[in-house]
């Protein structure tokens, strides 16, 4: 069959590959849809593996304008012109494009959505009690989301939950040697307790939780104080600058607003390459989002460490009691008696046994190869329905 991934960045979405990958062994063709624009770490990584991209003639930005309408024409007569089995699309703009592209089209749809956010906002989730039915599957990142969608009305069938998963063989709890290695560049001793934040900053959204940056460093930094204030031999590491130019902005207000220059315990750095260095630092991660899939927890339980995660969205489902910690959202409080266990769990010598039960957790229920496997199973299963109804048509 042929696959068009639609998918409204060049950058960001690598959790993509590894279904491309899987579609791809299997003989299956791959074209991929992206935004118009500059070079991108997604486009970079589609061209390296010798997969066509087809540059959009719609910028996934909706405005009430002539030109919109006029993009979603331009994009209908590229998607033909690809002749795909079945389209499939991630992030929500993306969804919405290759929804009303295809309006009237006999085509297999297939909705993976990599996160609640959207969902979140009434007027958005009053129009996708709608248009999800335009989608013959919509894949769930997790329960979670998976229990959304048949909230507004999609039968369980058609919403199968299925994790975009970690990469259990390239994110490993590390040696000792590297171990030792990523506390010298953060230079802090052997007991020193060291927790990790790793996450973009985003700008506030104007529908949703406005002024609030949605991954929770304000929630963070706010129990750090109160964490802090008697611990020295505490530092807390955040890894991840603005997603973009208001994201930047939204991290300089940050900054200010808590002092971190002036703050010994609190090492915040802009997005590096690798980011195994960072857990391979750390003694417990945390994710204060108040909205959120699974994030960055399945990587740090990947490699062994244990998570502090508030209860929003999938982020539950990323911890169990021996693996982790579960705090209200938007709680500095709770947060902050959270990472006084842990600190107490660390200096008892136990929390590595915390990081052992989030690894084998990941294996087992996050590894990336059996999801990739899952979704690749569920397009083919998308295409063979449609064919049996067209043919059952005839």
């Amino acid at each position: 069959m042929k696959v068009a991934l639609i998918i409204k960045t060049a950058d960001g979405g690598r959790w993509t590959l590894p279904h491309i990958d899987e579609l791809r062994g299997r003989g299956h063709e791959v074209v991929a849809v992206l935004p118009p624009g500059s070079e991108g770490q997604l486009r970079k990584a589609l061209h390296d593996r010798g997969v066509d991209v087809v540059q959009s003639a719609f910028d996934f930005r909706f405005r009430p304008s002539p030109s919109t309408l006029l993009g979603l024409l331009r994009l209908r007569r590229q998607l033909r012109a690809v002749d795909p089995d079945v389209l499939h699309y991630h992030l929500y703009a993306s969804a919405l494009a290759a929804r009303l592209a295809a309006l009237g089209w006999d085509v297999a749809r297939v909705h993976m959505v990599p996160g609640p956010l959207f969902l979140e906002s009434p007027l958005i989730r009053t129009v996708e009690r709608f248009l999800c039915r335009l989608d013959d599957v919509t894949i769930g990142g997790s329960e979670h989301i998976a229990t959304l969608y048949r909230g507004i009305g999609l039968d369980e069938e058609r919403t199968p939950a299925i994790p975009y998963g970690v990469d259990v063989e390239r994110f490993t709890p590390p040696s000792a040697a590297y171990r030792a290695a990523s506390r010298d560049a953060l230079c802090v001793e052997d007991d020193t307790f060291v927790v990790s934040m790793v996450a973009y900053v985003y700008a506030p959204k104007r529908l949703i939780r406005p002024g609030r940056g949605v991954k929770g460093h304000d929630v963070l930094l706010e129990a750090w104080r109160e964490f802090s204030r008697d611990r020295p031999d505490a530092r807390l590491v955040l890894l991840g600058g603005g997603f973009d130019a208001a994201g930047a902005a939204h991290k300089r207000r940050l900054l200010e607003r808590f002092n971190v220059a002036a703050d010994r315990t609190v090492d915040w750095h802009d997005s590096v390459l690798d980011v195994r260095d960072c857990y391979a630092a750390a003694d417990c991660s945390v994710s204060p989002s108040l909205s959120e899939n699974h994030g960055a927890a399945l990587e740090a339980a990947a490699m062994g460490v244990p998570s502090i995660v508030s209860d929003a969205g999938a982020l539950p489902e990323t911890v169990d009691p021996a693996s982790g910690w579960v705090v209200p959202r938007d709680d500095p409080a709770a947060l902050a008696a959270a990472l006084r266990e842990a600190y107490a769990d660390f200096r008892a010598g136990t929390l590595a046994r915390r990081g052992e039960a989030a690894r084998e957790r990941a294996e087992r229920l996050f590894a990336q190869g059996p999801a990739a496997r899952a979704v690749a199973d569920t397009l083919e299963r998308a295409v063979r329905r449609r064919r049996e109804h067209r043919a059952g048509a005839r």
